[in-house]
């Protein structure tokens, strides 16, 4: 889940060069691959490892607790009908029960059933929605499993099948508090200026009050956190140091959240989303205080994904270098973020962008920089020398990059002329971009005029 992955990203993105081995793979670099290159296609089953239930009451019975299960595959290429997911819950025995939706048919027993999926997406989405509960008699720290295999139509061999034995969720049965906060609904085409309040009632579903409980929050470049606790610590991205690229809170409550209920934080939790607002993302979680631990986790974090109505336009500028015969020259480019946005891939790490140069003619390469590496494209002219760069996994507004190759001049071509494009990529959309003619510039070596 993404409070993790965000700071992990942040952590090892902060330079270019942790991501300049990616170039090869890049947008508009690398190797194409053939058109006749056999395809493959693969079914896989998502499930949780770890389910808890609470323990049934004396006298009664547990509660239900939802238990999502879907299937994806690898390739868009292919569409994939007929998903048919096998549940096995023999292994539940005398530790819980199920209670199977409509898309299941089980057997007589009540032990395996078989789901249908419908179509299969290449993003896992939920399509089976079981319930479980302790069952009756069944002791805290009692576990089973349930097991799961599936089919589908389509697929470069017309039937894909999950591997054996790659998904397997543990159930056991618990006591304690259990905080979740709802999913929010991601939005796009924002304002920038605009406040947005975010859904932080905090809801415990377990079978033991919560004293007290912590929130963190991860908000990224685009976002302020208007809303400030005073049970809370701030601390703002430093542009010198690790963290560059978030504000992140660490918050300490101590309201009581009794089984079953459901609290709100002092006040509304709001976002404003600045000027350089553009694909934007805020974490929070919500653990129980202290040493107690959260029955189940799967509901603690959420992320918000808040895409703006906003543009940066990325540009590349070339430069002019003169030299003899036998010369070395310095001929490289700029790249620069004219805003007003910044872009930050902040869930994948990748670089927001990758910048081909073809060299001028006549010339070979003695000093690259750091985050820049030979490169092919289908269609290249073997004899001109082709360099990808890679920028860091954001570009604030206003930031700019120089590439300063060094070049030897092996003959001398009167007018020979090196070209540089900028290829954005997005995690969410490349379509940010205003101005696509300042994308591509040239670099001038020798000009006649």
């Amino acid at each position: 889940m993404s409070p993790v992955s965000v700071g992990r990203v942040l952590r090892r993105g902060a330079c270019a060069a942790a991501v300049g081995a990616l170039v090869i793979a890049g947008p508009g670099s690398g190797v194409a691959l053939a058109d006749d290159t056999p395809q493959s296609d693969q079914l896989w089953i998502q499930a949780p490892y770890d389910q808890s239930v609470t323990v049934a009451p004396d006298g009664g019975t547990a509660q239900y607790r939802s238990l999502a299960l879907g299937l994806y595959h690898d390739n868009a290429d292919f569409t994939v009908t007929d998903g048919r997911l096998t549940v096995d819950v023999s292994g539940l025995a005398g530790v819980a029960d199920v209670s199977w939706p409509d898309n299941c048919t089980p057997n007589d027993a009540g032990t395996v059933a078989v789901c249908d999926t419908g179509d299969v997406p290449t993003r896992y989405s939920a399509q089976v929605q079981l319930r479980v509960r302790a069952a009756v008699g069944a002791a805290v720290g009692a576990q089973g499993a349930i097991e799961y295999s599936a089919t589908a139509t389509g697929g470069p061999d017309g039937t894909l099948t999950a591997p054996e034995g790659s998904a397997e969720t543990f159930v056991t049965v618990g006591s304690g508090p259990d905080l979740g906060i709802s999913a929010p609904t991601d939005v796009s085409g924002i304002a920038p200026g605009t406040t947005l309040t975010v859904p932080s009632a905090v809801t415990n579903t377990g079978n033991e009050t919560a004293h007290g409980f912590t929130v963190k929050m991860w908000a990224t470049y685009g976002l302020r956190i208007t809303t400030r606790y005073p049970q809370c610590t701030y601390t703002e991205p430093d542009p010198n140091g690790e963290n560059t690229s978030m504000t992140v809170a660490t918050c300490s409550f101590n309201t009581e959240v009794p089984a079953g209920a459901t609290v709100n934080l002092p006040a509304p939790l709001r976002l404003t989303l600045t000027r350089h607002a553009l694909y934007e993302r805020f974490d929070y979680e919500v653990e129980p205080a202290g040493d107690t631990t959260d029955l189940d986790t799967s509901d603690n974090s959420r992320s918000w994904h808040i895409n703006a109505d906003n543009t940066a336009d990325f540009a590349v500028h070339g430069s002019v270098a003169r030299g003899a015969a036998g010369d070395t020259v310095t001929a490289g480019f700029r790249f620069v973020n004219h805003g007003p946005a910044w872009v930050g891939n902040v869930a994948s790490g990748d670089p927001v962008a990758v910048i081909d140069y073809y060299l001028p003619e006549g010339t070979t390469a003695t000093s690259i920089p750091p985050t820049c590496h030979t490169a092919w494209t289908q269609g290249d002219d073997p004899t001109i020398p082709h360099y990808a760069c890679t920028l860091p996994l954001w570009a604030k507004p206003n930031l700019k990059v120089g590439f300063p190759f060094k070049l030897h001049i092996d003959r001398l071509v009167p007018n020979a002329t090196g070209h540089v494009t900028v290829h954005p990529h997005s995690d969410t959309s490349s379509n940010f971009d205003p101005k696509p003619k300042n994308n591509t510039a040239e670099v001038h070596l020798n000009p006649t005029r």
